[in-house]
């Protein structure tokens, strides 16, 4: 045996909160490094409030273009807590579900801006979610 067993799963090594750009930063143990916008992280929030309580798509949030986080509050070893400025602080941002938000991206949002559509709702033209990065 060479003692290699399964590979932990990625969990953030850094996180930075870009506030003036609405950008939270996150760096992976496996080198991965997302920057997703507060709109994104808002609208896609883990909450039962966004979630739903049972299966499906959950609940179309809208008119986030302009929501920031306030602050970051560790939760444990295994998540955080993003308190966003209007009011929403009900999510718990597990590793998995951060690291998915980030590698999920572009068909996330994608979807979201269907949605949007389909309900008949439009963003504001100067924000486009703040397509994340890939370091």
């Amino acid at each position: 045996m060479n003692g290699s067993g399964p590979k932990p799963d990625p969990y953030p090594t850094e996180l930075k909160l870009r506030k003036r750009s609405r950008q939270l930063e996150v760096q992976f143990s496996d080198g991965k490094c997302f920057e997703l916008s507060a709109e994104y992280l808002r609208v896609h929030s883990p909450s039962a409030e966004v979630q739903g309580h049972g299966s499906g798509e959950g609940v179309l949030v809208v008119d986030k273009e302009r929501v920031n986080i306030d602050r970051i509050e560790p939760i444990g070893r295994y998540a955080v807590r993003l308190v966003f400025d209007d009011g929403h602080d009900t999510g718990l941002y597990t590793w998995p579900i951060l690291y998915k938000l980030g590698a999920g991206y572009e068909a996330n949002w994608r979807r979201y801006l269907e949605r949007l559509d389909k309900a008949g709702h439009h963003r504001s033209a100067d924000r486009d979610g703040g397509e994340p990065e890939e370091h």
